[in-house]
């Protein structure tokens, strides 16, 4: 339980090895390449340049194959059930992975997926030209006038429109008046298809009339012969066009049956790209390439392994610049790395930092299991998450967790006697219920006041372990003045202060309280008069008196932990409002059980779910605002080596 100790390497290889030491480096995935910019080498020596020109056609290829997914997705047969949400990429082994990626057929696939996409855009463009013509032709289709003939008149001018049904009384009688004729062809949803005939003289009044009216203007330019025979012509051509796209997306489903030999290929080529970037971003002269980088100190030896089997390449451990940030990774074992979720969600670590993931994590499984404070509930968490561990692929830590918490709220509900709220009690069972009361510490319900005092007493002594965390960490580094000042000084002062006060209410011994008393005086005034040791002595005094006053902030942060207490009794109290009308439901006539039976399903559910949330949620912020403030900061940059990473397969060792 710890943050890795890491080395700064620089590894330097001749150009004709580069792109094989990259890839053999990112299998392993031990090794994080630094770019020129970060590299301090290149400050050093500034005239190094970059090794190649960015790798252009691996990211055209990369292009095409993420367009022919996404083409090929909309035909593929859809996955079914949960796999479809647990397994996201498929599995795939090592051969078939191997045979894919060096079988360049599939780059044939690719160049028909781009041709049969282009033709089904073109043919669903021109469906929607044809249906939209024919839309346009349909109120016309009683006109027997060649559409052609329309206009051509030496003294009349012909119009041909939609007039809204509301304004075709008004604009007729106005027509009337300016010696225009309008008739009537047909409808078209709440518009009339009108052809509106005047002299050529009359036209920009009649133009200007029909404005005011809404006209919409029609226009058969292009088109020849009556508007029946053009709807015939254009219902001809569309059903030739939907037979064409109907074959076309018969191929592209045809084609879909490729689409994992094309998400492998993406993947394999998107690692490409990644060892290519770090290669043409890496420092260089003409001959060599520098890969500056980080390696965690145990595995070094493998790196030099690996080094060993290139002739022309060498490997150097170096020391890292002062103002040189290094990239942080937490390692923890077994039942606490799953914990490593709420370490990684807050922030790294910085490198000089503790980790925090051991110490939070009993504490977080504890409160988690308190504020469900039901043990049925427990079992049913316990049994999702481990079908969820079975069955998900890739991290599963989140589920590992819920699982620990599961159990530990599985041991809360049975010492408070939670089982689906005061089922037990409901049910009456002899054996059950002395089961239940062998295994209870207290009834929450009854006596609230102790939990009310547990809850205060896991606050205060999470807390301490806080300020203890810190003042071994300040001890480790040899900050001895900060560890006495900044953080005994305070552990001092407030047991002593709660310890008087135990005294005083006759809870100890209370010739004991004298001396707790004035021992915390000491500490208080090491605290007023050390606490600020920059500045002169009245800003340090000044800054001294606020720290000193700042110890009213723990009663609140104490007191924040009585939210344990709440969830619980609320998780407690819903449960049993749903058994309450479970049970008031099941006297109903005939459909009593049914109706009982829904309500303690979906009721019980909700109440988890709800809960649940809310467990998770209050007790990460107990970590986050009460607990890591007293010795973690975080803000550490992530290790991030380069390694093989798959978005849509999952390889299968062989």
């Amino acid at each position: 339980m710890a943050i890795a100790q890491m080395a700064k390497v620089i590894i330097v290889t001749h150009r004709t090895q580069a792109s094989e030491l990259l890839e053999v480096l990112q299998r392993e995935g031990i090794c994080q390449v630094l770019n020129a910019e970060e590299a301090t080498v290149t400050r050093d020596s500034p005239e190094l340049a970059t090794a190649v020109q960015r790798p252009r056609d691996v990211e055209q290829l990369l292009n095409r194959l993420t367009k022919s997914i996404s083409f090929l997705k909309d035909y593929a047969e859809p996955r079914k059930g949960l796999a479809s949400v647990l397994a996201l990429r498929t599995v795939v082994d090592e051969e078939s992975y191997n045979k894919v990626t060096s079988d360049q057929e599939i780059l044939k696939v690719i160049e028909q997926c781009e041709q049969t996409e282009t033709a089904i855009e073109k043919l669903k463009a021109e469906c929607e030209s044809l249906e939209s013509a024919l839309q346009m032709l349909t109120p016309w289709a009683s006109l027997e006038t060649p559409v052609e003939e329309i206009g051509q008149l030496q003294q009349a001018a012909c119009l041909t429109g939609l007039i809204p049904t509301q304004q075709f009384e008004q604009t007729a009688q106005q027509m009337g008046q300016l010696g225009a004729a309008i008739q009537q062809i047909g409808t078209a949803a709440n518009k009339y298809a009108c052809i509106i005939a005047c002299l050529k003289q009359n036209i920009s009044d009649v133009q200007k009339l029909l404005r005011s009216a809404d006209f919409e203007l029609i226009s058969f330019e292009a088109m020849t012969g009556t508007v029946a025979e053009l709807i015939a012509q254009h219902r001809e051509k569309l059903n030739q066009t939907e037979n064409q796209l109907q074959d076309q997306t018969g191929i592209a489903a045809s084609l879909s049956k490729n689409l994992l030999k094309i998400e492998i290929l993406d993947d394999h080529y998107r690692n490409l790209l990644n060892r290519e970037q770090a290669k043409s971003t890496a420092p260089a002269t003409e001959q060599t390439v520098i890969l500056e980088g980080w390696v965690k100190k145990n595995d070094f030896p493998r790196l030099e392994k690996i080094l060993s089997g290139f002739e022309a390449s060498s490997l150097s451990e170096i020391e890292p610049a002062e103002d040189e940030d290094i990239p942080v990774e937490i390692e923890n074992k077994n039942i606490i790395k799953p914990f490593e979720v709420i370490t990684r969600l807050y922030g790294m670590p910085r490198y000089f930092e503790v980790d925090p993931t051991a110490f939070l994590a009993p504490f977080f499984a504890v409160f988690f299991g308190l504020c469900l404070t039901d043990a049925g509930y427990g079992l049913i968490i316990l049994a999702v998450s481990v079908y969820f561990i079975r069955k998900m692929q890739g991290d599963k830590k989140l589920m590992w967790m819920l699982a620990i918490c599961s159990v530990a709220t599985v041991v809360a509900g049975a010492l408070m006697g939670g089982w689906f709220g005061d089922a037990v009690q409901k049910l009456n069972i002899g054996w059950l219920s002395q089961a239940r009361q062998k295994l209870m510490w207290f009834d929450p319900m009854k006596y609230p006041l102790r939990f009310f005092t547990l809850s205060l007493i896991l606050g205060y002594i999470q807390i301490m372990a806080g300020l203890l965390i810190a003042f071994l960490h300040d001890l480790k580094r040899k900050l001895y003045v900060a560890a006495l000042c900044d953080r005994l000084s305070w552990l001092i002062m407030l047991n002593c202060v709660v310890a008087f006060a135990l005294a005083k209410t006759g809870k100890l011994p209370s010739q004991l309280g004298p001396m707790f008393g004035y021992t915390a005086l000491f500490s208080a005034a090491v605290i007023f008069l050390f606490s600020q040791r920059e500045g002169g002595w009245p800003a340090r005094l000044g800054m001294g008196f606020y720290n000193l006053f700042s110890a009213i902030f723990y009663i609140g942060d104490v007191l924040s932990y009585l939210r344990l207490m709440a969830l619980g009794l609320v998780t407690a109290g819903l449960a049993m409002a749903v058994n309450q009308i479970a049970e008031l439901a099941y006297e109903l006539p005939f459909v009593g059980f049914i109706a009982a039976l829904l309500i303690l399903v979906f009721g019980h559910l909700f109440n988890l779910g709800i809960n649940t949330l809310g467990a998770f949620v209050h007790t990460l912020r107990l970590q986050y605002a009460e607990f890591f403030p007293k010795f973690f900061v975080g803000g550490g940059l992530s290790f991030k080596p380069l390694e093989k990473n798959y978005k849509h397969i999952y390889i299968k060792k062989t």
